[in-house]
């Protein structure tokens, strides 16, 4: 949706949105197995590849169904249930009485809050906080939640309220929460999974705090920078900041590997010889 917002007249963000997140995976692998951390002997990975042939109807019907199924049962609980809690906290004061202006809610207090930490990307108000913030739950309640606080139905009223005259996104803050939202922890149920797979709390939130991290990193770089080379904003402390936070990423990448990866390096090119 933002793409079609913000984006319609360029046919390569979107796909720029994959490519970057199979680009950082490759990134991300190179640069901690160069740290002391995920140094040492490479684990061997195995893995059964299906037999690969022309799928049937049946079949296509089948996967079909089951992810229809699977969309519409998690849009009628855990969607559902999170846009009535926001319309709950949007509606209501600390007092409990509904409020006439949004601005006045329990949510919006529990946004103001927060919002400082958003505001380096581009997206500060409470309302991109929030949006933000309910991601978290599943990808899809970003959407969902911002046409609850602006009090619209459709998804052709959410796009005019977002990108109308005095919205809450630019092109660039757009983009900003969109890398963002791509790199951080996807939903809770991918958080419970990750969980179970590290087998640790301090692996699990190693892995949160590092997807967070990155994606909170390229969209600091992009807002930072697209406001100076698209809008037109001064070259400012954030500019360098970003600039700053390149160079250091770019010495992570290039950076020799710790002694322990040269030693089976070594070791490898001698078994070779």
């Amino acid at each position: 949706m933002f793409v079609a917002t913000f984006f319609h007249h360029s046919s390569w963000v979107a796909p720029t949105m994959y490519l970057l997140g199979i680009a950082m995976i490759a990134f991300s692998g190179i640069i901690l197995k160069k740290t002391k951390m995920f140094a040492g002997e490479p684990a061997p990975f195995v893995m059964e590849l299906p037999a690969y042939h022309l799928p049937s109807l049946k079949g296509v019907w089948i996967h079909v169904w089951e992810r229809s199924k699977h969309f519409i049962v998690k849009a009628g609980t855990i969607i559902f249930i999170a846009c009535g809690l926001i319309w709950f906290l949007s509606s209501f004061g600390w007092n409990l009485r509904m409020v006439e202006d949004v601005d006045h809610s329990i949510l919006a207090g529990l946004g103001n809050t927060i919002s400082w930490v958003f505001a380096p990307l581009g997206f500060g108000s409470w309302k991109g906080t929030v949006a933000t913030i309910s991601a978290l739950v599943a990808k899809e309640n970003a959407i969902s939640s911002l046409a609850v606080l602006n009090g619209v139905a459709d998804e052709e009223n959410t796009r005019a309220v977002i990108a109308g005259i005095g919205s809450m996104f630019t092109s660039v803050s757009a983009l900003s929460f969109m890398l963002f939202n791509l790199f951080n922890p996807p939903c809770f149920a991918a958080i419970g999974a990750t969980s179970r797979e590290m087998g640790g709390i301090k692996w699990t939130i190693f892995a949160l705090g590092y997807q967070v991290l990155l994606g909170y990193s390229l969209g600091f770089v992009t807002y930072q920078l697209g406001s100076v080379l698209f809008l037109g904003q001064s070259f400012g402390f954030g500019a360098a900041l970003a600039l700053v936070i390149i160079v250091i990423a770019i010495y992570l990448l290039v950076r020799p590997a710790p002694a322990a990866n040269k030693m089976i390096l070594d070791r490898g090119q001698h078994a070779g010889a």
